[in-house]
């Protein structure tokens, strides 16, 4: 069997991916994809809910929450890149209030661990002169400052955090500060499951990308909150022991500012597990390192087995303006176009459908060789070597990967 154009020849998605759109230039890019590099080629199903920020204060954020529980259901999505509001955002778009990050609320519903990987192409080689493979960040999706509780002491006074069992006896206190005057305070927490559940998905992430393993935070300071993490991981990684040695494969514990430093001098080739912001903190520098937040997947594993994929960079902001504006662009939707299709290649698996997983396949082959024939957004144009003199717009990106998408499907690209 082999893909063809025309509607008559579309690859069917047997079943639903949800589907969120976002904001700003990233919303932009999104149908510019959906409707030029999927829908000709791809019967979708499709359950969309719209991240806009403006229907996410119309519906008092609703919608995300929604969103969250038809992952749950159909166990595959798709997300925009979305704006996270500060005040300045909640006075542009006349807000109720400054509503969390869409990001943060999908990841504490479904929990889990967000693996990111940089994309590879070979005229943008790494920052860092050591890495010569990719360095796999996976990062645990729910708690600590992200669902943390923050107070703003007025004055003097005590601060203390109590536990109060459930089943009656006596609760258990403890003095966060004695405070002479004013400052501020916050408390954070995680739960032994969903540590427990970070670890399993990192180590079953690791065996099957063989991968050597590592996992790091700072229990020499935080003696319990990050013990426990520490603690966890090498529970769980005793019960698959065999596997790592049999594999070939190791797992080291280290403190955080150890990792920092063994990074840089690292040639690469391997998962990092990392607390939720450190992962936050270090995905970034790991995709600035091998060339780009454009150039790098993002994807939500729950323990459930439920798969969230989405453009690991930002709204693009600026580029909007240019764009409202009327004025040319030039973004990379790179990062977008692999969200789009990692959900696809899951539906493909999970429905046991390989044609719709060859062609995912086949898009990504064709935004690296349009990448690697030069044909670059102005971001890249800047990183890559040899240097490139010319870069192309937004549309001209998505249109040359098009061509060469519609090439591969033209001349019979083989799906089974």
């Amino acid at each position: 069997m082999s893909l063809r154009t025309g509607t008559a020849h579309k690859v069917v998605a047997r079943n639903p991916i949800v589907e969120m759109d976002g904001d700003e230039m990233t919303r932009v890019i999104w149908a510019m994809v959906k409707q030029q590099l999927i829908e000709p080629f791809v019967e979708l199903k499709l359950e969309p809910y719209d991240l806009f920020l403006p229907n996410r204060d119309r519906t008092d954020d609703a919608v995300t929450l929604q969103a969250a529980e038809a992952i749950k259901r159909h166990g595959v999505g798709v997300k925009c890149a979305t704006i996270t509001p500060d005040a300045n955002r909640v006075k542009e778009y006349d807000l109720k209030k400054a509503w969390p990050s869409p990001n943060g609320t999908i990841r504490a519903i479904l929990d889990g661990t967000v693996f990111r990987k940089p994309i590879i192409v070979r005229n943008v080689p790494p920052m860092v002169r050591s890495w010569q493979k990719p360095i796999v960040i996976g990062r645990h999706a729910y708690g600590d400052v992200y669902r943390d509780v923050e107070m703003k002491i007025p004055g003097p006074g005590r601060v203390e955090m109590t536990y109060t069992p459930a089943a009656g006896g006596t609760p258990q206190t403890v003095v966060v500060h004695d405070f002479k005057g004013p400052g501020v305070v916050k408390g954070e927490h995680n739960t032994e499951k969903s540590i427990r559940s970070f670890a399993r998905a990192c180590i079953r992430y690791a065996l099957g990308e063989k991968l050597d393993l590592w996992f790091a935070a700072k229990d020499t300071i935080s003696k319990t909150y990050h013990a426990a993490f520490k603690e966890i991981f090498r529970e769980e990684v005793d019960t698959r022991r065999a596997d790592f040695e049999k594999a070939g494969l190791t797992y080291q514990y280290l403190l955080i500012d150890d990792a920092v430093a063994r990074v840089m001098r690292h040639p690469g080739g391997f998962l990092w597990a990392c607390r939720n912001y450190d992962g936050d903190i270090f995905s970034d520098m790991l995709a600035s390192g091998f060339g780009s937040l454009g150039l790098m997947t993002s994807v939500l594993v729950s323990p459930d087995g439920h798969f969230e994929y989405e453009a690991a960079h930002g709204t693009v902001q600026r580029h909007y303006y240019q764009h409202q504006k009327g004025e040319p662009t030039s973004t990379n939707s790179t990062a977008t176009i692999f969200a789009w299709t990692g959900a696809l290649a899951k539906r493909g698996e999970l429905d046991d459908t390989p044609e719709l997983v060859a062609f995912a396949r086949a898009l990504e082959e064709s935004v690296i060789e349009t990448i690697e024939s030069g044909i670059v957004t102005k971001d890249l144009a800047a990183i890559a070597q040899p240097p490139i003199a010319k870069h192309v717009s937004t549309e001209g990106f998505i249109n040359a990967i098009g061509e060469r998408l519609t090439h591969k499907v033209g001349a019979g690209l083989a799906l089974l």
